[in-house]
């Protein structure tokens, strides 16, 4: 997708780009597995739905590894008091690789009632936390209300850069 865009001379895909008119969807349980909290997942015949309340969230990962490609979601976030809570996006291979793993996050970092949301990307390679990242952390302060509506947010990974 993005060696056609490049090479016809179209430069990078813009923000709210979405591959789907030329991707080729398939059921959410051929290529992904529950990772936890399967309770809080409802899978339709092209997406899957996960929410969080008191007891549990949910998660999922992909059936196969990936090493590039382009991932994306819509998602509503929760009005009100969140503070503590972060409700991610994201694509880590740390069940292959614990303590030296690679990751890509799209975070949004809880908030009070009086306060935007803030959103937060981060990539890191071979581990984190250990105080020799290898990485990047960026914050957003969102210009918009993400509690309003879903919106699109994605991640596009080719072999050289991720957007």
């Amino acid at each position: 997708m993005l060696s056609w865009s490049i090479a016809q001379g179209q430069g990078p895909p813009s923000p709210g780009y979405s591959p789907s008119t030329s991707v080729r969807t398939v059921k959410f349980d051929q290529v992904f597995r529950n990772l936890w909290g399967p309770q809080h997942q409802r899978a339709d015949q092209d997406s899957i739905t996960i929410w969080l309340d008191k007891t549990s969230g949910s998660g999922f990962k992909s059936i196969q590894p990936y090493q590039s490609g382009y991932f994306g979601t819509a998602m509503k976030l929760q009005p009100g008091y969140t503070a503590g809570v972060i409700t991610s996006f994201y694509l880590s291979n740390n069940e292959d690789h614990p303590g030296n793993h690679d990751e890509i996050d799209i975070e949004f970092l809880g908030t009070t009632p009086d306060e935007l949301y803030t959103l937060q990307t981060n990539v890191y390679i071979k581990g984190s936390g250990d105080g020799n990242i290898i990485g990047r952390e960026m914050k957003f302060h969102l210009w918009f209300d993400p509690t309003q509506d879903f919106h699109n947010y994605a991640a596009l990974w080719t072999p050289s850069e991720i957007m």
